[in-house]
């Protein structure tokens, strides 16, 4: 089994520690804090007064404005949705790919499940709660990086489960995203602008990503340039956000187009800080910053108001804690039993279970839903509260995971009984 790399715990510390200063600081001095994360550093009166700022002005929508919130929600966090992203592109498209062939059917039902059952259990406090219904989008990811170290508390390192836990989260997260600004935009989507991200990224992929065997070496180290898919990357991002989708995953759409390795090692592998493709290359860069983007993800979003308890922050825990695990295992075990399949080398069913339980950790995605899916004030607040609450749930798995690990003496009580 592969390793992953350490600086996916890194990644962990740095949200975690954003979250506990932002939590701090808001119970504190509320009033502090959220000036400071709402403060306007640009908005269309300032852009008004800049040449040919008029005409743009005019083309934008009203509500745009540059804060240290919209900042790190919009444009920061798409470098970190940039990162994962690859390593799901990879899981598809390389050689030995973790979403291969027979190998998908496993990880898209339960994503599927999970995120159909987070919805459900959802709409039935909806249905029981004015406005409530609206925010069905928010418990349908799953955190990526306090998931991992979740899991690699209950499993160890090395362990296949962190694999699929890792890719299943990945998905349910990037999906859950997108539906949410789907749902956001109604029908105000304007598919023009999405004309941007796919031009741009095909005159980088025609110029150079389309590298063949036979190419010329002149061509071949054009092809290792990193600027054209940076230049890309900002296209595409303004195409996404234009459009109306959430800005976070305006990097997304170039990664087909950048050249990568020809085999994949698994996700976030050690063996990848080797390769030195573009695709990897741009990973690589983004490591170090990474940490500190989501530390100031933490302190902008992840300021936890403790006194924000509602009914909201219940619909949060039963979607995370009941409806996405219920979902995710119940798909699982479907998807074995009608498909045919194997688990992974070196899983038990009890492994599944438990990788279904920690899907229902949900933090980091789910806050970046949370504007766009309920109404500001109270009721994102309770909601936020209840994300964070989902963490909680790490001790409960950890516990059942003690219980549900075979006893070491039974080997040796089957030899006795042989001998």
């Amino acid at each position: 089994m592969y390793r992953v790399s350490p600086f996916v715990r890194r990644f962990a510390w740095a949200l975690l520690g954003g979250t506990g200063v932002a939590t701090l600081w808001v119970n504190l001095s509320p009033a502090s804090y959220y000036d400071t994360i709402e403060w306007r550093i640009f908005d269309l009166e300032r852009l008004a007064a800049l040449p040919l700022g008029q005409t743009l002005a005019q083309v934008l929508p009203e509500t745009v404005m540059l804060t240290p919130l919209t900042l790190v929600a919009d444009a920061l966090m798409a470098l970190f949705l940039f990162f994962v992203g690859k390593e799901l592109w990879e899981a598809v498209v390389l050689e030995r790919g973790a979403l291969t062939g027979r190998q998908a059917i496993l990880p898209a039902c339960a994503v599927a499940g999970g995120m159909l059952g987070a919805g459900l259990v959802w709409g039935l406090f909806g249905a029981t709660a004015e406005g409530l219904w609206a925010g069905w989008p928010v418990p349908l990811g799953s955190d990526i990086i306090i998931g991992y170290v979740i899991a690699r508390m209950v499993f160890g390192a090395g362990h296949p489960a962190l694999h699929l836990m890792l890719l299943t989260s990945i998905a349910s997260s990037l999906a859950g995203l997108l539906l949410a600004g789907i749902a956001d935009l109604a029908f105000g989507l304007n598919l023009l602008w999405l004309l941007l991200p796919l031009a741009a990224t095909l005159m980088a992929w025609a110029g150079f990503g389309r590298i063949g065997p036979r190419a010329p070496e002149l061509a071949r180290r054009r092809s290792l340039a990193l600027w054209p898919w940076l230049l890309a990357g900002l296209v595409s991002w303004i195409g996404i956000a234009a459009a109306g989708l959430p800005p976070a995953l305006g990097l997304l759409p170039i990664l087909p187009a950048i050249p990568h390795a020809e085999r994949s090692f698994g996700l976030f592998a050690e063996a990848e800080e080797f390769l030195h493709d573009p695709l990897n290359r741009l990973s690589h860069l983004l490591v170090k910053p990474l940490a500190l983007v989501l530390f100031a993800f933490g302190l902008t979003q992840g300021g936890i108001d403790l006194a924000a308890f509602a009914p909201t922050t219940g619909a949060v825990l039963a979607a995370l804690w009941i409806g996405k695990p219920l979902g995710f295992f119940s798909a699982a075990v479907f998807a074995i039993l009608w498909f045919r399949l194997d688990l992974p080398r070196g899983m038990r069913i009890s492994d599944l279970l438990l990788v279904a339980l920690i899907s229902g950790v949900g933090f980091t995605l789910p806050l970046l839903t949370l504007d766009s899916a309920l109404p500001g004030g109270a009721m994102a607040e309770s909601a936020r509260l209840g994300a964070a609450l989902s963490v909680l749930l790490a001790p409960g798995v950890v516990a059942l995971a003690l219980l549900l690990r075979p006893s070491s003496k039974a080997p040796a009580e089957r030899s006795r009984a042989k001998m």
